[in-house]
């Protein structure tokens, strides 16, 4: 019996290997997949709200921008600056999100335990 004529036979999965396909269309109705002037957020994976990816993406346009200062390329060099300055602002507007969270929530806490004495 010659095992290159032989069947094989595999058993079907409904999904291969667990994982998720993005369809390319964009709901009309859900808010949180446009931004307020309509534009479509292409960051999905929530990065820009994750202060330390924030952080070191800045970091990283202001050392490129240092490489192309002394490559003496100030076009490049400006670019990347703004693209610092961008993540900085983000940074800031993150920073100053969580110190209001904290701050809430500090307060609800001094209010529970006032109510509880």
């Amino acid at each position: 019996m010659s095992l290159n004529n032989r069947r094989r036979h595999f058993r079907s999965r409904s999904q291969k290997n667990n994982f998720r396909r993005r369809s390319n269309t964009i709901s009309t109705n859900n808010a949180s997949s446009l931004t307020s002037n309509g534009n479509v957020n292409f960051n999905r994976n929530g990065s820009m709200n994750n202060l330390h990816a924030v952080e070191k993406a800045m970091q990283k346009f202001q050392q490129l921008a240092k490489d192309a200062q002394s490559n003496g390329d100030p076009v490049l060099a400006q670019n990347y600056f703004q693209h610092a300055d961008h993540y900085l602002r983000r940074l800031n507007e993150l920073s100053q999100k969580r110190e209001v969270t904290q701050d809430q929530s500090q307060d609800f806490n001094k209010d529970r335990m006032s109510t509880t004495n």
